[in-house]
């Protein structure tokens, strides 16, 4: 008999093979199956989703102690399937008997019925046993991360490894950037509260208000009118930074965002900078340059947008200079993995070196494009050496006319910032913040 439970399951079993498996990253695996089942048990599919990915190694573990040989590649579902069954039985509030009973019936959902006498004496022996009680028998399983991160994040930063991956494997709270064209942060709060939606602001970033529960934007009073915007608080450092020698009256500020999609960086710099700020933003991915324009488009503010590669400025840029530049660049994503656990599924090591040689490559191309006495500001969402300071490091030593200027915008977030032997660090976890890396590149004024 189909039941609802079990189709959950067994989509959800389908996303997290699509990313184990295929490769594919866990939000558009969602987004594409989602709309198969009904929509008052999404929230559960991407609960089971995201659990059973955060917690992959030690499910894992316990899956290898239960089967004796792995399963044919065709019936790799049921693996997955499995990993999805043991995480609700480990970690969620379900009883054992309708976790194992909906389980199996979802293996006759996925066209694997010969299967289905497997996962239920799995299941029932994982209950049977304990296994759940064992302790951790390598790393990977003991900390839920691949054995290279461990070993990369643990060589970085030797006296706060253990701390990143323990905020990794946490669900990250739900920060809103107010719209500070239209209300402070403060006067935000006051809404939510009306709104019986607890929050809390944070000192040194001053649009930035965490939810003490997630909600659902469209209950967000004014949302749909721009007047707040999801954002993790630190990555709204990156607008107030980099505007903060903008003076109010004074002649236009000129401003690239090389890497701006889906636009949540850029619609902060254009409520900062209001009508002093000409924004360009580009973005190589012509998918997501929509949400640019829609995002800017609900806060009612706009900018040139433009779908071309930040590396070849040669076939976009006008030869006007930028009195500033925000390259949010392509990295590891190692420092939101919280958000993101498919990360630690997804990345492997040789990745660093490509990354890390597109991230030069882009501060290579953009550095003509800055006026002198200009800032770029350097941002990653990585927590690893070889995409932060190495990179900076490497540019301003290559570079006689760079120079770091390293005055934070405010000295309140000075001790949520790591100081690195060139830019910041703030390491997940830290007030409740993403992972993120900043370093402001200067340019000489001509002399």
């Amino acid at each position: 008999m189909k039941t609802a439970g079990a189709k959950v399951r067994s989509v959800a079993a389908e996303v997290v093979d699509a990313v184990v498996s295929g490769g594919q990253s866990l939000d558009a695996a969602i987004a594409r199956n989602e709309p198969r089942i009904a929509a008052e048990d999404r929230s559960l599919l991407r609960m089971l989703c995201y659990g059973s990915l955060r917690y992959y190694w030690r499910l894992q573990s316990w899956l290898d102690q239960l089967i004796s040989k792995p399963l044919r590649k065709r019936d790799r579902v049921v693996n997955a399937l499995l990993v999805v069954g043991l995480y609700q039985i480990a970690e969620m509030r379900i009883p054992d008997h309708a976790v194992v009973s909906e389980t199996v019936e979802a293996a006759r959902q996925l066209r694997r019925p010969k299967l289905a006498g497997l996962v239920n004496a799995c299941l029932r022996r994982f209950v049977r046993e304990n296994l759940a009680a064992n302790e951790p028998t390598d790393e990977p399983s003991e900390w839920n991360h691949p054995a290279w991160l461990i070993e990369q994040i643990r060589k970085d930063w030797p006296d706060d490894w253990q701390a990143i991956l323990t905020a990794n494997n946490k669900r990250a709270p739900m920060w809103l950037r107010a719209n500070i064209s239209r209300n402070s942060a403060e006067q935000y709060r006051q809404r939510l509260r009306e709104a019986d939606m607890e929050a809390e602001l944070l000192a040194g970033i001053p649009d930035a208000v965490r939810l003490k529960e997630p909600q659902a934007v469209e209950n967000l009073p004014g949302f749909a009118a721009g007047d707040a915007s999801v954002q993790d608080a630190a990555a709204q450092i990156a607008a107030r930074w980099l505007l903060a020698d903008l003076k109010p009256n004074e002649v236009t500020y000129r401003v690239l965002d090389a890497c701006a999609a889906p636009g949540g960086k850029s619609g902060h710099l254009l409520e900062v900078g209001g009508d002093n700020l000409s924004l360009l933003a580009v973005d190589s991915d012509e998918s997501r340059i929509m949400s640019i324009s829609e995002n800017l488009q609900r806060i009612g503010r706009d900018a040139t947008i433009i779908a071309a590669d930040a590396s070849t400025p040669e076939e976009w840029w006008d030869g006007i200079l930028f009195d500033g530049i925000l390259l949010d660049a392509p990295c590891s994503a190692s420092g939101v993995i919280r958000r993101h656990p498919d990360i630690k599924v997804l990345r492997r090591a040789t990745d660093l070196v490509r990354l890390a040689a597109c991230q030069q490559s882009m501060l290579e191309a953009l550095w003509p494009l800055l006026a002198p006495g200009g800032t770029l500001l350097y941002v990653t969402c990585s927590v690893l050496a070889a995409e932060n300071d190495e990179v900076t490091g490497k540019f301003l030593t290559e570079h006689s006319d760079a120079v770091e200027n390293d005055v934070l915008p405010n000295n309140n977030i000075r001790d949520l910032m790591r100081r690195k032997v060139c830019g910041y660090q703030i390491l997940p976890g830290s007030a409740g913040l993403d992972g993120f890396y900043y370093a402001a590149l200067q340019k000489k004024k001509v002399s």
